[in-house]
């Protein structure tokens, strides 16, 4: 058993968030005349997003209520005079709405706002709005970089100078992150950095990418290209070796030199309280290590961090103590080289002693306090309600005396808000502090009579809040006596708190706090109680249990009586389901017919509203063995029988039964279930749920109820049978306890109100002639009530107006009487058609595919219903490209609520669209506004209809494709690029730039080897559209993936030769790539071109065809066709043929003179029996042959490779090719399989004809 104790006091659960509050300066209470103070206010430096409204907030609290004003650049803001700009009401909080058009960048400027009333003038700080910018990246042309191998190299990114700066990071072209390591990373300033340059740094292009905070796009410079040259070619073998990886590449290893910073030092500046960021990076073969020193001591110990692979080095929260000497060593095993970089910390103005309120009493002094510290150090001014001081009205009880104002012998009248402003070269701070002349008695803040509760020796704290002028004296007692607390055990604090360090027995009773000044005293009072913990004195433990018995988990706790204890059980620190299963008792938790799913951490929770504790126990579940379980089949159990009713009582009653067998598998559950004879006779109902360790339950029963009772039996397995029913059990009657549920009034026609409601149910009835007393009213205190008793659930109330509140009840009765009174419940009279539609309604195109909607709401008066939404019907009018067929079906947009303004998105772009608005309500839809007609500008094309690839002959490679099916606007041409890759290898990419009409290109292959991957997308006048992705067929030269491979099933034929060639599968996978959707699609292709019609077995031929997942609406078709090359006329492949013909003829003879001279070999028994497809020899091409089983099989031929083939087919070598091609490896070796044809069809590109077998020949001399 673990236990864990966690005690919460009410006064201790954050102790340390009240810190600040018992040093917290006195609040003025706002009833009272105070001047104004700024309670909120937006930050110095305010960047907005040109997308949004702007909102410049200034908020404050005063008496009388602050008046507010607002200055720009300087200069007397006038809000009234700019109907884009507001306030809000009872704030100085500006609202700039563009809703309506205008440019953000027109109210870029420096705002102050001042809040005003009768005591003085409260100043915000000086408010620089500027509008966030996310400017294009220039464009410029990017030459091939070419580059030594071995040579350091940075590529430049300058970036768009955006507003906040842009985050920058570089990727390829294809959207890939470019690996970063200690020889290759991006620097501070965007460039990206390399030690020295590597072979395969050449194998991806490098573009810089700059991501904008406000608007979240992201622009992608042109990328760069690098061609590296090298004096040695490419060794995986010497590459393995890292130590050898230069010399293996013919480099010569070089000592370090800096790339960034240059020269041997440098200097930096940094502001006090930021983080200082040193970085020194290094080229050198190998690429160098860099290590971080500080001169004359060590690096600031707890503020440091390397990053970037220590490239980078990280101060954070710079302090003075941080100026001086750091440098930063490059080295490798050729030698090092080290930069230093001065820092210096400046530093902008910091509060010393920000000036507080100050209160104080007629006649009394006292003095504001402005220090500030800054490098260099700040100059102080003040101000009094927003003015220099030196030009206010002379105050004889006012002297200042640099950063001090000193009051002596004030007046009622005096109030003002003095303003201190410490600036210097890095900038300033601005303070409000108020002085209020005051003559106010004590008065206490809190509440009278609190009552503080925390648990024995838990810390607490007594607050007692106070206010007056003179500031009083405030001093705590207890139970009345005397003597002020404060030491020991506690502790007072200014502002009124009374800290207890330790809430012992001893210390309940009432506290009372007096506040006393020359006016008067005031007083209040707090009973502290404290509470004994929460203890569990006896937890669960852990146990080992087999499945289906009882174990139980022990929870005894101890507890302040005077406190509401909650006990809670967790499994597997997850709330535990008490099922029907599982009882819980006050002192433990019980589990009945314990199961596998039982095992695991029970966790007991004792907890009040104070404190709290636990403990934790495992239960472990020992399951039947498994040869057990074999022996012990498992059923559903026996029927309970014998029913019994005893305790017969008005409202319960005992049911008893005895178990049926439970046929090796333990009752877990028992359902008791009812049925009475005068709703519904004959419908059994569920009455309860009880777990399978008992037998005995008392029910609870309803009035006016003829009862039957019966049993079902639950297990694993399933349900028993229900048990034979008991006998019949009689309740009286009594009036109904409850009233109808679900009421509700709603009207179906203009001119009428349904009631509706939830009826009661047999076991709610509790009596005969059950009915409904039906009351409604207009919504009117002054309005009579109309009744109805009814027996159905409804009723309906005619000529009522349109859409009126009323106030409806449903009481039931029978005839023992009523029940309680009815709950109030509103409704609404029927809904008629509104009779007004939305005018003025402005549409704003957004893009080409969205617009934005505003109209001027309807009256109320003229919905005549609820106002469910704003609806926006549109179709498409027509296409802005010349004999583009449209669909001008009608769409609609919803905006729910009272409103004016919506989006209406995904839109076809550069198409005519119409726009009508109405309102609707519960009943339908209004009359229609007057129909929008508006354009969408064009957008970018969706991906081509497909891409077909063709490879006529191994030069060369042919492309198809088809326009898309959305243009989107004119098109004006199309973008293919496309790189070689073999393997994990590939090629640079090739970019080629087609007009609108083409739709086809040959490429001529410089690589006959090699694959190629081929992106085309279509353009508009707006930009590239999405791509489509396909690659070039697989070479018959390249490996063919077994079926193990594939995933696919190895295909096996039965045929009734004694030996066959297997069919030859291959699967060739494509993805194919789209803007929002990846789709794999895998092809299996057959070699048999030919269709081969077997007694069980039919195989046709079909091209390698993928079907491309649709992105949004649109669908591709993609077919490969595999490149026909008849190998039958090529020369060397007949000479080939010939060779292997010669040796197979003088093979055979040997054989043959052998054979008459008696020579054996080795007898294969299966004659005439299928060649089994998992014999060894199928595999590796082998065949037996015996002296007896030598001669072929009526009606067949035996082909150069030892198959028999049917004597009609006419096959040539060519067709054992995939698909017409030749499968041969460079060497001119045949690496294709043979396949068994019946029937010979005609495949394009491929003629055969056959050869005579000279073994057959020599079989008919034998």
């Amino acid at each position: 058993m673990v236990m864990q104790r966690h005690h919460l006091c009410c006064a201790g659960i954050a102790f340390a968030l009240y810190l600040h509050h018992l040093v917290s300066t006195i609040e003025v209470p706002l009833d009272l005349p105070q001047p104004p103070t700024i309670t909120k206010q937006s930050v110095k430096d305010y960047i907005v997003d040109p997308r949004d409204n702007i909102f410049i907030e200034c908020e404050a609290k005063g008496n009388p209520v602050p008046i507010f004003s607002w200055t720009r650049n300087g200069k007397f803001f006038n809000v009234a005079k700019d109907p884009k700009v507001s306030m809000r009401r009872r704030s100085g909080t500006l609202v700039i709405d563009f809703h309506s058009g205008g440019r953000p960048e027109d109210y870029e400027g420096e705002y102050q706002c001042f809040a005003r009333n009768d005591y003085g003038t409260a100043l915000s700080s000086k408010i620089h709005l500027q509008v966030s910018k996310s400017p294009l990246w220039p464009k410029e042309k990017v030459d091939v970089i070419e580059v030594d191998e071995g040579a350091p190299l940075s590529l430049q990114c300058n970036p768009p100078p955006g507003l906040p700066s842009p985050v920058i990071f570089w990727m390829s072209s294809s959207m890939e992150p470019i690996h970063q390591d200690k020889r290759v990373s991006q620097g501070q300033n965007g460039d990206l950095y390399f030690s020295n340059v590597m072979l395969q740094d050449a194998q991806t292009d490098y573009s810089c990418n700059a991501r904008f905070h406000f608007t979240h796009t992201i622009q992608q410079k042109n990328p760069y290209t690098l061609k590296v040259k090298t004096k040695k070619p490419h060794n995986e073998t010497s590459l393995r070796n890292y130590t050898d990886m230069y010399s293996a590449r013919g480099i010569t290893e070089t000592t370090p030199s800096f790339m960034y910073p240059y020269g041997t030092s440098s200097s930096q500046m940094v502001l006090r309280g930021v983080d200082l960021l040193l970085e020194c990076i290094a080229s050198g073969v190998p690429a160098p290590d860099i290590m971080w020193y500080k001169k004359g001591g060590e690096l600031p110990a707890g503020k440091t961090k390397l990053e970037n692979f220590n490239k980078a080095l990280r101060i954070s929260n710079v302090s003075e103590e941080d100026s001086g000497e750091y440098f930063c060593l490059a080295s490798n095993k050729m030698g090092s080289i080290r930069h230093t970089i001065s820092v210096r910390v400046k530093a902008a103005p910091y509060w010393l002693d920000e000036p507080q309120n100050l209160i104080l009493a007629p006649g009394e002094d006292g003095r504001l306090v402005c220090r500030a510290n800054g490098n260099p150090k700040p100059a102080i001014q003040w101000l009094v309600n927003g003015e220099p001081i030196e030009a206010s009205p002379p105050n004889p009880s006012r002297e200042v005396a640099g950063d001090t104002i000193v009051f002596r012998d004030t007046q009622i009248g005096s109030s003002a808000v003095y303003q201190c402003n410490a600036s210097n070269e890095h900038g300033y701070l601005l303070a409000n502090a108020f002085v209020s002349v005051l003559d106010v008695p004590p008065r206490i803040l809190a509440p009278r009579n609190q009552l503080i509760k925390v648990i024995q020796n838990n810390r607490t704290r007594l607050d007692c809040p106070f206010f007056g002028s003179p500031i009083p004296t405030l001093r705590w007692f207890k139970n009345g006596q005397g003597n002020t607390l404060d030491g020991g055990n506690y502790k007072a604090h200014e502002n009124g708190s009374l800290e207890m360090n330790m809430a012992r027995k001893e210390d309940q009773g009432i506290y009372t706090c007096v506040a006393t000044n020359i006016l008067g005293k005031a007083e209040a009072q707090v009973r502290l109680e404290v509470k004994d913990p929460t203890r569990i004195v006896r937890g669960p433990e852990d146990q080992v249990v087999k499945r289906g018995s009882m174990p139980r988990l022990h929870c005894r706790i101890k507890h302040d009586p005077t406190l509401k204890l909650t006990v809670t059980w967790l499994k597997d620190d997850a709330p535990l389901y008490i099922g029907n299963r599982m009882k819980k008792e006050d002192d433990g938790l019980t589990i009945y017919g314990v199961a596998e799913k039982d095992q695991g951490d029970y966790t007991c929770v004792a907890s009040t509203e104070l404190d709290k504790d636990s403990a934790k126990a495992y239960l472990t579940v020992l399951a039947i063995p498994a040869n057990r379980l074999r022996d012990l089949p498992k059923e559903r159990p026996d029927r309970p029988r014998d029913l019994e009713l005893t305790d017969l009582a008005e409202r319960s009653v005992r049911l008893t039964w005895i178990p049926g067998d439970d046929n090796n598998s333990p009752i877990t559950d028992y359902i008791v279930q009812f049925e009475e004879d005068r709703f519904q006779p004959g419908m059994w109902h569920n009455h309860s749920r009880y777990p399978g360790s008992v037998n005995s339950a008392v029910l609870s029963l309803s009035p006016y109820v003829n009862y039957q009772f019966r049993v079902i039996a639950v297990n694993d397995v399933g349900s028993s049978l229900p048990s034979a029913p008991s006998e019949r059990y009689q309740t009286n009657g009594a009036r109904p306890e409850i009233n109808p549920t679900g009421v509700q009034g709603a009207g179906t026609q203009k001119n009428n109100m349904e009631i509706t409601w939830t009826p009661l149910n047999a076991t709610q009835a509790y009596g005969p002639n059950l009915r409904y007393i039906v009351r409604w009213r207009r919504r009117d205190p002054r309005g009579s009530w109309y009744n109805e008793t009814v027996k159905t659930a409804r009723h309906v109330v005619w000529n009522t107006p349109i859409y009126v509140p009323y106030e409806i009840k449903v009481q039931a009765e029978n005839d023992f009487g009523r029940a309680p009174e009815p709950d109030t419940v509103i409704g609404y009279s029927g809904e008629d058609y509104p009779k007004a539609a939305p005018t003025d309604v402005r549409i704003r195109v957004l893009n080409s595919t969205a617009i934005a909607l505003t109209w001027t709401r309807v009256h109320l008066d003229t919905i005549q219903g609820q106002l469910k939404e704003y609806r926006a019907y549109f179709w498409r009018d027509s296409s802005l490209l010349k004999n583009l067929w449209v669909s001008k079906k009608w769409q609609y947009v919803s905006f729910p609520g009272d409103r004016n303004r919506g989006i209406v998105s995904r839109l076809f772009p550069y198409s005519n669209y119409k726009l009508e608005m109405v309102v609707t309500n519960g009943r339908g839809d209004g009359p229609r506004s007057e129909v929008k007609e508006f354009p969408t500008p064009e957008g970018v094309p969706s991906s081509p209809r497909y891409l077909r690839i063709r490879q006529p002959n191994l030069e060369s490679i042919n492309l198809e494709w088809d326009h898309p099916e959305h243009p989107n606007g004119v098109l004006t041409g199309y973008n293919l690029r496309y790189q070689a890759f073999n393997g994990s290898k590939t090629g640079r990419t090739l970019v080629e730039n087609f007009s609108p009409n083409q739709t086809r290109f040959t490429l001529q292959r410089t690589d006959p080897i090699s694959r190629y991957r081929f992106f085309l997308r279509a353009r508009t006048q707006v930009g590239e559209g999405e791509t489509i992705v396909e690659e070039s067929p697989a070479l018959l030269n390249e490996a063919t993936p077994t079926p193990a491979a594939t995933g696919l099933p190895p295909t096996t034929i039965g045929l009734t030769s004694t030996t066959t060639a297997p069919t030859t599968t291959t699967t060739d996978t494509t993805t194919t790539t789209t803007t929002d959707t990846t789709t794999t699609t895998t092809d299996t292709t057959t070699t048999t071109t030919a269709a081969i019609t077997l007694p069980a077995t039919t195989i046709a031929s079909t091209p390698a065809a993928t079907e491309r997942a649709p992105a949004a609406t649109t669908k591709q078709e993609l077919a490969y066709t595999k490149n026909h090359v008849d190998i039958a006329t090529q020369g060397w492949f007949i000479g080939l043929m010939c060779a292997i013909a010669l040796l197979v003829l003088i093979l055979l003879i040997v054989c043959f003179i052998k054979r008459s001279r008696g020579g054996k070999y080795p007898v294969r028994d299966n004659k005439d029996e299928h060649l089994n497809p998992e014999d060894k020899n199928v595999e590796d091409g082998s065949f037996d042959y015996s002296d007896e089983d030598n001669k072929p099989l009526p009606n067949s031929q035996t082909s150069l490779d030892g198959t028999i083939k049917q004597q009609e087919s006419d096959d040539s070598l060519v067709d054992y090719g995939e698909g017409g091609e030749g499968q041969f490896n460079e060497d001119g070796s045949f690496i294709g399989q043979y396949t068994v044809k019946k029937d010979k069809e005609e495949t394009e590109g491929n003629e055969s004809s056959e050869a005579t077998s000279p073994v057959n020949a020599i079989y008919s001399l034998a």
